[in-house]
């Protein structure tokens, strides 16, 4: 079993490298060979095992269960079941993974070998675009090799894709599925349709194969979201933002450590449409044995819809808050707070609000690839692979771009709540039952639109040298150059404190809905508090179409009153109009007035591997000694708006505004890195293999992280100003890895591994923050007739109190403007920063900076595949623990280094294949990690996902009667579990998203 010769040609094999006229092969006569073909979920697991077995280094595998059959219906779920692999999921669908700690933007993913273009603006890749039919296999490398595409730190995941001379004559299959997904509300069943064929002719020199997937999805979730975040303070704050001390904080309000306070509690309900589209040809051309031709061509279309509705209240930080309960700790959470308005008259009353939205976007990815294989000897293999691939998102439709929403607000609030003590919070406001349509108003609007464009040109040229039947030489050179595009264009009003009449929308075709019910979990109901029959829990939302809402908001606005305003996108005279011409409602696609920035990273790359095969003793080894040498040039060129002036115009913030043109630059880096790598692979005995092996990796930095210029956030307010900018001078993470494992391969079909690794991580990327000028703008929210207002009515004055001081105070001056309503009262107004009087805004830039430490990253992976004999049963148990020090500072108000995506995560999987019935039940588990460190001006906190599991199964089975015809049945997600974010303890929520189960019906016919 150990003959050098022959292990060298089943490495070669199963690895898909080219030594098939090699020397060695002469030795072996496999004309007679019985040929035993296992299908089934048996046969791809025991074809994954030999891959791992016989592997290089430390890798794990998914095979296909037959052609055209991959074992999950989304490949995310399949690698979910691998060890150390765990996934972030959207919609309820598995989207992105992270391995060994290391989250999606630290894992490279290729196909066939290949780096793809993504639309994400960093390095992460999306599953959700790729269908499970079209790939025969996935292979996962924990531990480095030469030959491999640099940047994943966690792992390089390939995905492979059928090769038709590789399944000589006629294959072929069809399927169909109906999918019930009980997340949307719509309650409609969806169809997919794959397909899958290949054929070889002229004696198997010449092979086709063409694959195509179709799928309809209607998805959708309920939603409680903190999206604004909590307003964290240190205990001595006791103005805006936060809570004073004593009895009008409330019971148990904090004096040491920090608090939080909530800022804008929401129910969020989302319906989405996608169409997904993909589809692979493949042609392949062997006019000799040692001479093979490969083009393919690859295509993904996926496009979602969405419609967004969410009721919500804002906290104004005013009022009497002493009905609020506070929990004990070094960081105090607000088990209930509330504000009651002191209410003089109906312009005291807050608003509850409705935000609506719809937009869509399509993600599209095509890639040309050639590929040439020729056995030059029987000593010499030399490979050329060259792809041109092009990714772009887009919007689906550019009046409603890639984002957007209207707010109708209904002024009739008298207080508000939010209680964190049940399993899902919940918000309270007084006098909910005058929340409708008659009360509502138009009040700010924004339309997005954004627009990535992804290019790369790789190019591979590699080789194989036999030196001796014990050693050979893997070599290559590469280059691969990467453009990024990113366009921005964003139509705000910024009338957030609102404008038109209370009913201006009562016309529109509303349908009235409960919101609680909704939900599995309960809502905390101010149980315990004096006054709990005074709050009443926020339960009710209405639904419109979105179209309709624009054009009732045209009328709504007394500046963009006009007709017909939404249906050509153009400001009709007299109106006022986005920054590039186009009405208030509409979204904008003159990209050279927005944010425009691109990136050009260009990589060239040398390595070559030494590969030996030995003995000591009666035990075979394998020793792989490798180094790849990297030089990359990255240049960045940014285009952005210049702004001229900031105005206040409502109570809690100001917008910056008068766009003076576009600032285009320009900015140039380069590094280059040297990455080693060692594997040792000893067989002990002929059950029991053993690796170890040290290296060096990196991960580059996100494409949106080397983007140059700056763009500010349009919005400020008394806690400040900030922006953002990019830092093309990024030097990638650097990780020097140790890995040990041993496996067991103690039956036909079954083996038990333990490893341990330990990764040496310097270069983090963390975010800095530096004050600029930028603009020269002035700040009304600091100057002199903002301190003449603060002297003369206290330092406990509200903002409302302020601005009509100031209305009252500074009539005559121009940049004072007020409004009066019919009865002639101050009913708001504008004030804009004066440069006389005013002091000059100070923008907090986040900036992304290379951090000066290095964190050690280590923990222990353990996986049992056993099969029961020829009974048809079997199991996979694996459990990955994982460890660091990079771990959040959560007693801190500033952003501390810490690694997104780090947790233990475990699976089981039971099934039983026999007798042309194949079932499975998966279960798996990850514990609760950091998935953001948000910056946000004073808003700096970490954001945690909680610890979640998910049961999924699938049943098919072969019909006896017409060979070939399966029928299955499959589900995701059946007990409807829920993930919950949260802040800096468990009970400050930030997110509750409740999806649901998915089921599909389907028949399947394989030729």
């Amino acid at each position: 079993m150990f003959n050098k010769k022959i292990i060298t040609t089943s490495i070669l094999a199963a690895l898909g490298a080219m030594a098939a006229t090699s020397s060695y092969a002469a030795d072996v006569d496999t004309t007679d060979v019985e040929v035993i073909s296992v299908t089934g979920i048996r046969g791809g697991l025991e074809r994954a095992m030999d891959l791992k077995r016989e592997s290089d280094g430390i890798v794990d595998a998914i095979s296909a269960e037959d052609i055209g059959k991959f074992p999950d219906t989304n490949l995310a779920e399949s690698l979910q079941r691998i060890t150390g692999v765990s996934i972030d999921r959207s919609g309820g669908e598995g989207s992105r993974v992270t391995v060994r700690g290391f989250g999606a933007a630290n894992n490279l993913i290729t196909l066939n070998g290949r780096q793809l273009p993504n639309t994400t603006g960093d390095r992460t890749f999306d599953f959700a675009n790729v269908a499970s039919e079209s790939v025969t296999g996935v292979k996962v490398y924990k531990t480095s090799d030469a030959s491999i595409t640099s940047g994943g730190i966690g792992a390089t995941i390939d995905l492979s894709t059928l090769k038709p001379l590789d399944h000589p004559g006629t294959k072929a299959t069809f399927g169909g599925k109906a999918i019930d997904d009980k997340s949307s509300q719509n309650g409609s069943v969806t169809p997919e349709l794959s397909g899958l064929f290949s054929q070889t002719f002229a004696d198997d020199t010449i092979g086709i194969a063409i694959s195509g997937s179709y799928q309809e999805r209607e998805s959708g979730m309920q939603q409680f979201l903190a999206d604004q975040g909590y307003r964290a303070s240190d205990a001595s704050n006791g103005g805006w933002g936060g809570v004073p001390a004593g009895a009008e904080g409330g019971t148990n309000r904090p004096t040491s450590g920090i608090y939080s306070n909530p800022q804008q509690p929401r129910y969020v309900f989302e319906e989405r449409q996608r169409e997904r589209i993909n589809g692979q040809l493949t042609f392949q051309y062997r006019p000799v044995d040692n001479f093979t031709a490969t083009v393919d061509y690859t295509t993904f279309r996926n496009k979602v819809e969405e419609q967004h509705t969410d009721a919500s209240v804002w906290f104004n930080y005013a009022g009497d808050r002493s009905e609020s309960v506070w929990s004990d700790g070094p960081n105090a959470v607000p088990l209930i707070y509330s504000e009651i308005y002191d209410i003089n008259s109906p312009a005291d009353l807050a608003d509850t609000s409705l935000t609506v939205g719809a937009w869509g976007n399509e993600q599209i990815t095509d890639s040309i690839g050639l590929n040439l294989k020729w056995e030059l000897s029987d000593d010499l293999t030399l490979e050329l692979d060259h792809h041109s691939s092009v990714a772009e998102m887009k919007a689906t439709d550019p009046r409603h771009g890639t984002r957007n929403n209207i707010q109708l607000p209904s002024y009739t609030r008298t207080r508000t709540g939010l209680d964190l003590t049940g399993n899902l919070p919940g918000i309270a406001t007084g006098n909910i039952e005058n929340f409708n349509p008659q009360t509502m108003r138009l009040s700010g609007s924004w339309f997005a639109n954004d627009q990535y464009t992804s290019e790369i040109d790789q190019t591979q040229v590699k080789g194989k040298y036999f030196l001796n039947e014990d050693t050979n030489i893997d070599f290559g050179v590469s280059l691969n150059n990467v453009n990024n595009h990113y366009r921005h264009t964003q139509v705000q009003r910024p009338d957030w404190g609102g404008v038109g009449e209370a009913g201006d929308f009562a016309d529109v075709n509303w349908t009235e809905d409960t919101i609680l019910d909704k939900f599995d979990a309960s809502a905390g109901n101010f149980a315990g508090t004096a006054t709990q029959a005074d709050y009443d829990l926020f339960n009710r939302i209405f639904y419109a179409d979105f179209d309709e809402i624009v054009n009732a908001a045209e009328f709504a606005d007394p500046i963009a009153n006009v007709d017909g305003l939404y249906g050509d996108c153009k400001a009709a005279a007299g109106a006022a109009a986005g920054p590039n011409g186009e009405g208030q409602f509409c979204a904008s696609t003159n990209w050279n007035e927005g944010t425009n920035r691109f990136t050009e990273e260009e990589t060239t790359a040398a390595y070559f591997q030494v590969n030996y095969l030995g003995d000591l003793g009666d035990m075979p080894f394998s020793v792989h000694f490798g180094l790849r040498y990297e030089q990359t040039d990255v240049f960045s060129q940014a285009s952005a708006p210049g702004y001229s002036r900031v105005e206040w115009t409502e109570d809690t913030s100001t917008s910056v505004t008068g766009v003076t043109g576009i600032e285009t630059l320009s900015q140039s880096a380069d590094y280059d890195v040297f990455l080693p790598n060692l594997n040792f692979n000893l067989n002990v005995t002929d059950d029991i293999v053993m690796r170890a092996a040290t290296s060096k990796t990196i991960s580059r930095a996100s494409y949106n992280d080397l983007l140059g210029g700056t763009s500010i956030n349009t919005g400020g307010s008394l806690s400040g100003y900030s922006g953002n900018s990019g830092n093309p001078g990024l030097e990638p993470l650097e990780s020097i890895n140790y890995d040990f494992s041993t496996e067991w391969y103690y039956a036909e079909g079954s083996y038990a591994s333990v490893g341990y690794f330990r990764k040496d991580v310097s270069n983090w990327i963390r975010t800095g923050t530096k004050e600029s000028n930028i603009f020269n703008l002035s700040n009304p929210l600091s100057g002199d007739k903002f301190n003449a207002a603060v002297a003369a009515l206290g330092a406990n004055a509200s903002n409302l109190q302020i601005r009509n001081y100031i209305f009252e105070n500074y009539a005559d001056d121009p940049n004072v403007q007020p409004n009066f309503d019919a009865a002639g009262e101050l009913d708001g107004g504008t004030i804009v920063g004066d440069p006389a009087t005013d002091d000059a805004v100070v923008f907090n830039l986040n900036v992304p900076v290379n951090g000066d430490q290095e964190h050690t990253i280590d923990g222990f992976e353990f996986n049992v595949q056993h099969l029961f004999g020829e009974s048809g049963f079997g199991g996979i148990a694996n459990y990955t623990l994982v460890n660091s020090d990079l771990k959040y500072d959560n007693s801190s108000l500033n952003d501390t280094e810490a690694l997104v995506g780090l947790s233990d995560t475990a699976n089981l999987v039971l099934f039983y294949d026999n007798y042309g019935l194949q079932a499975r039940v998966a279960y798996n588990w990850r514990d609760a990690f950091l998935n953001e460190r948000r910056v946000n001006g004073d808003l700096t906190a970490p954001v945690y996902t909680d610890e979640y599991y998910q049961i999924d199964f699938n049943v098919s089975y072969d019909i006896p009667q017409v060979e070939g015809l399966t029928v299955f049945v499959e589900g995701i997600n059946i007990t409807e579990e829920y993930v919950k974010e949260f802040g800096r303890t468990n009970q400050l929520v930030y997110k509750l998203t409740q999806t649901g189960a998915r089921y599909g019906v389907g028949v399947r016919y394989t030729f």
